[in-house]
């Protein structure tokens, strides 16, 4: 039995697509999966299962809020290693890597669409894409950013989610066994 992590996105946000932890812990192990855990309302699940595929596992948590509650939503899964290795990798220094947002690709973006995200700048912000991750900080806070997920998602053709430093290490020591 392996540990998983998935992050949903676009939940419990603004009144839209309203999903109870209890409710969504509940029909995820109805699915199959086990030992199902959530953390605060936006969307963190860990579980378990014996599946070796991410992808499956994506679908099959989409596929069961899609029947359930009627409506699409964004699902990433990681293994605690994967999601531990974007963690331990931000290349900020201390300081700025607990003021940063963690951003989870669900894939690995073509190495020009990268440079071609590079090419836009705004002054206090900074962000560093590796391999499936992208990390995000803001000298002036989240609230105040210029860049969004939205931005990167259509110039690196991928969909993602972003979680924050104190989240990141919550999973992670959620996620332990």
């Amino acid at each position: 039995m392996k540990t998983y992590i998935a992050l949903l996105r676009g939940i419990n946000v603004g009144g839209h697509k309203k999903v109870p932890m209890a409710e969504l812990r509940a029909v995820l192990a109805e699915s199959g999966l086990e030992n199902v855990k959530t953390y605060i309302q936006t969307g963190n699940i860990i579980f378990q299962s014996s599946s070796k595929s991410t992808k499956t596992l994506e679908e099959k948590i989409k596929q069961s809020i899609l029947e359930h509650f009627g409506f699409d939503v964004s699902v990433l899964v990681r293994t605690r290693a994967q999601l531990s290795k974007i963690f331990n990798d931000c290349p900020f220094p201390e300081e700025k890597k607990e003021n940063s947002y963690f951003a989870i690709l669900s894939n690995v973006p073509k190495e020009d669409l990268v440079k071609e995200a590079y090419k836009k700048t705004y002054e206090n912000e900074e962000y560093e894409i590796l391999n499936d991750a992208l990390y995000f900080y803001c000298a002036n806070g989240y609230g105040n950013a210029k860049f969004n997920l939205n931005f990167f998602e259509r110039k690196l053709m991928v969909s993602a989610t972003a979680r924050n430093y104190k989240t990141m290490v919550k999973l992670l020591s959620l996620s332990q066994n």
